[in-house]
């Protein structure tokens, strides 16, 4: 039997009600045997007194990275996407898929079930077919269609698939909210032009998500607030936010977090480009574009995902949208913290899983060790140690 690790930090955040603060964390295998701050009563096997400790980051909307992608349904390609943002602090991925035709989107559920089976995966996410056109960002227009409820089930029949996206002004779109829901699966809200009303009665519904909020979707307004307000001001909602620094100013990031306290997921909505230099990539059957570390569909303004990792949105969120917080301050340790809830312990709850997204006795041994800048000095996952990952701007 593998002996205890005692991992002893300058900081400790884990993702509870605990206030950061130096402490200590002992794994035993895959799991956390026990939590405690100040010091531990016995020599820890590691000591960082300049560490961030942190549970592992969940991301809820990513579909590749590293030159690798997802929405193909190659699990080789699958597993290197994997890697690149494990090696950056994300220990727990759902695999987003893009809008295809019918047999393509049930030959890559098929072709991926198996690493959701074996763990690898926390599930399969649909961004489409069901997204209105209106809203279709980086997705196909052409395989764009209304919700038909014969092909929901069968790409829901394997268990695999933990989250769908779906417009529900779409003809059926309520029906396949409820569908969806009906299943066990999150219904989620995006790429769409509903009106308020429709948004709430989408929630009523069963929609529990807000996919990546005020992109894709009909702008706030005082007179007709639009989907992003309906998913805000509803405490069931989960609202997934991509804080890279591109797809929303950090001013729009502090405001989320002050309307729906503890309900906002950090999402990278990364594509193959993440963790790659600039040049040519693909999302589904889209060319894509990548220039300064921002991706675009080839030949327009359309940002096409990320290129962010876990830590990038960590950092982002830390950063705030005016002066950083100096380090080891309370200003810090308060954004650190919310910068904790953000990308691991609310998507993991969103997720419904309980052993991952806080560092407590019994949970997944995830998690990362930062250095006083916040970038990646190791990743623990399952109590295993990764290998070490090269920077990444941001």
């Amino acid at each position: 039997m593998t002996p205890p690790v005692l991992l002893a930090a300058g900081t400790l955040v884990t993702g509870g009600a605990d206030p950061p603060a130096p402490g200590w964390v002992e794994l035993h295998g895959d799991r956390i045997a026990a939590v405690g701050f100040g010091r531990p009563d016995r020599v820890s096997d590691l000591d960082l007194p300049d560490a961030v400790l942190v549970p592992g980051f969940v991301d809820l909307h990513v579909h590749g990275g590293g030159g690798a992608s997802f929405p193909t349904g190659d699990p080789d390609e699958a597993m290197a996407a994997l890697a690149l943002h494990r090696a950056h602090g994300t220990t727990t991925s759902l695999a987003s898929l893009v809008s295809d035709t019918p047999q393509a989107l049930q030959r890559a559920v098929a072709r991926l079930s198996g690493l959701v089976e074996d763990g690898e995966l926390a599930g399969l996410h649909l961004e489409g077919p069901w997204l209105a056109g209106t809203r279709c960002g980086a997705h196909d227009p052409s395989t764009l269609r209304d919700p038909d409820p014969s092909e929901i089930a069968r790409l829901l029949r394997r268990g695999t698939v933990r989250m769908v996206t779906l417009a529900p002004e779409l003809t059926g779109g309520l029906d396949a909210v409820r569908q969806v829901a009906g299943a066990g699966v999150i219904a989620a809200v995006g790429h769409t032009d509903a009106p308020y009303a429709l948004v709430v009665d989408a929630i009523e519904a069963g929609a529990r998500v807000g996919t990546h909020l005020f992109n894709a979707m009909a702008p706030l307004g005082h007179r007709e607030p639009g989907p992003a307000a309906a998913l805000l001001v509803d405490p069931r909602v989960t609202v997934e936010l991509i804080t890279d620094g591109v797809h929303l100013h950090p001013a729009v990031t502090e405001l989320v977090q002050a309307s729906a306290p503890g309900r906002m997921a950090a999402v990278t909505d990364a594509m193959s480009a993440a963790g790659m230099p600039d040049g040519e990539h693909r999302l589904g059957r889209l060319d894509v574009r990548v220039r300064d570390g921002v991706a675009r569909l080839a030949g327009q303004d359309t940002i096409a995902g990320s290129t962010a990792t876990g830590d990038v949105l960590f950092r982002r969120i830390v950063a705030g949208s005016s002066i950083p917080p100096e380090p080891g301050t309370p200003a810090w340790a308060r954004a650190v913290a919310r910068a904790v809830e953000a990308t691991s312990t609310v998507p993991a709850r969103a997720l419904g899983i309980d052993d991952v997204g806080r560092l407590i006795p019994g949970a997944r041994a995830d998690l990362v060790v930062l250095d006083r800048s916040l970038d990646v000095r190791t990743v623990y996952r399952h109590g295993a140690e990764l290998a070490p990952c090269p920077a990444t701007p941001g």
